[in-house]
């Protein structure tokens, strides 16, 4: 009776044991989701600041961010590309970044987002789109002035 009685809580032990890491979240996965997105936004200042390298040479701001690689035609006499690498303009999952040059969450510039890891606008957790906006462990930063918001 006794060893059918351990062999019995053995067996619940076991259980408990199997369904753990389905019922508890997997923190490892929350940590890497986290850090992805608060990696997304400082990648997007290099692109700003090719941005603005790009513009100083040609006058103007690039239709696609693919103009910041490959020169545009007509631009050859002033394009002194490229001023990033093809790997620069795809996000912390591997998506390329959206580039908006007339912005609609910056006004009056241009807009540049990650859809994150779904690659679709929208979205919550791991899915949240990010922006220059968007805030990092719950500070925002302004991007005209570099300080918090």
């Amino acid at each position: 009776m006794k060893t059918l009685k351990i062999t019995f809580i053995i067996i619940i032990v076991s259980v408990i044991f199997a369904l753990l890491p389905g019922i508890i979240p997997n923190r490892k996965k929350l940590q890497d989701h986290r850090i992805k997105h608060d990696l997304a936004r400082p990648k997007m200042t290099a692109i700003e600041s090719a941005i603005e390298e790009y513009c100083r040479h040609t006058g103007q701001n690039p239709k696609t961010l693919d103009d910041l690689i490959v020169c545009p035609g007509g631009l050859e006499n002033v394009w002194a590309g490229p001023y990033l690498k093809k790997k620069q303009i795809l996000d912390t999952w591997n998506n390329p970044y959206i580039y908006e040059p007339n912005g609609t969450i910056n006004p009056g510039s241009y807009d540049i987002i990650s859809y994150s890891a779904d690659g679709k606008p929208g979205g919550e957790g791991e899915n949240e789109d990010v922006t220059r906006y968007t805030p990092i462990d719950g500070f925002a930063i302004d991007p005209d002035t570099g300080g918090m918001m």
